[in-house]
């Protein structure tokens, strides 16, 4: 196992081989507990659609849920009004 040093901000970094395996990206967030003397950190459980979790977790500054089905039929709607 990998030890690593805690920063003067009490960070600790997580390493790259280690963050890729588990698909953790900045803006991630992960859960942390204490069992006994050991802190475990956990990567997000998948819940709800993939739209979802998409958002929560790779654009954190999108306010608003994306209907790409709905996004998908004015585009074809569009396109048939056109020929």
């Amino acid at each position: 196992m990998p030890t690593k040093t805690i920063g003067p901000k009490g960070q600790i970094i997580i390493p790259k081989r280690i963050r890729d395996a588990l698909g953790l990206k900045p803006g991630v967030n992960v859960t942390i507990k204490v069992k006994g003397d050991e802190i475990i950190i956990s990567k997000p459980k998948i819940e709800g659609t993939y739209t979802e979790y998409y958002i929560s977790t790779f654009s954190p500054k999108l306010k608003e849920t994306i209907d790409i089905k709905k996004i998908i039929a004015e585009q074809v709607a569009q396109k048939h009004a056109l020929h």
